[in-house]
């Protein structure tokens, strides 16, 4: 469910958001646009998120407290009502909309960067084969940016969802700046593999299925010519 409101809301945002700046602006601002893309789909996937979250977290960190998704739900929901689900959804937003952003953009420049000085021939004479692998890499990259910049966060939402009653800034105050960097490589290690995984699926789903796969921005035209760049 958070997949498909990501990835899918992500495309959309960025269409409506590039034709409202405008194809010169949507170039310049790139970097903005996929940041505010990625950021409106993340708020509308951790709507969808939250609850599974809240579900997973509890199973994971009270043994003996239920052990499949159906018999969690009806559990919670009968001791703490429906604000259990989305106790945590502001601190999933604290969570996940950075790290989207950081997906997102990170990846998207880092595409274009690796076409430009490390790939020795245009994208459009890759191979298949050779897009995914840059697809792989750049997610790789991106992966390592997002869980740093998630990582207190994630410590929150797993100590909220962990204690009943708890508050976010209770969970920041008790476990300190320290405590919100703990297990941070074994987060690297999981999220860059994660991403990148996220993202050649994503692309190799859009080769199968012979989906459009936008090539890295270029200038347009009219602004080459309003810098003088064409003859």
């Amino acid at each position: 469910m958070q997949g498909l409101c990501k990835f899918g809301f992500y495309e959309v945002f960025k269409v409506v958001y590039g034709d409202m700046l405008g194809e010169e602006n949507a170039y310049l601002w790139r970097t903005s646009l996929y940041l505010a893309a990625s950021a409106s789909a993340e708020f509308f996937a951790d709507i969808a998120l939250a609850p599974m979250e809240a579900v997973k977290v509890r199973i994971q960190t009270r043994p003996g407290y239920a052990n499949t998704l159906r018999e969690c739900v009806p559990k919670m929901y009968g001791e703490e009502g429906i604000y259990v689900f989305y106790k945590g959804l502001v601190p999933l937003w604290m969570r996940q909309i950075p790290y989207t952003m950081m997906k997102f953009s990170c990846f998207e420049r880092t595409v274009e960067l690796i076409y430009k000085y490390a790939v020795p021939k245009p994208r459009a004479e890759c191979t298949k084969s050779e897009q995914l692998v840059v697809t792989f890499v750049a997610g790789y990259i991106a992966g390592v940016f997002c869980a740093i910049v998630s990582h207190p966060a994630d410590s929150v939402v797993s100590v909220l969802n962990k204690e009943s009653g708890s508050t976010a800034v209770g969970v920041l105050k008790k476990l300190g700046p320290k405590g919100v960097w703990k297990g941070l490589v074994a987060r690297i290690i999981m999220i860059g593999t994660l991403t990148a995984l996220q993202w050649f699926i994503y692309d190799s789903v859009k080769v199968y299925f012979r989906m459009p796969r936008p090539p890295p921005p270029e200038m347009p035209e009219s602004l080459k010519k309003k810098l003088g760049l064409t003859e």
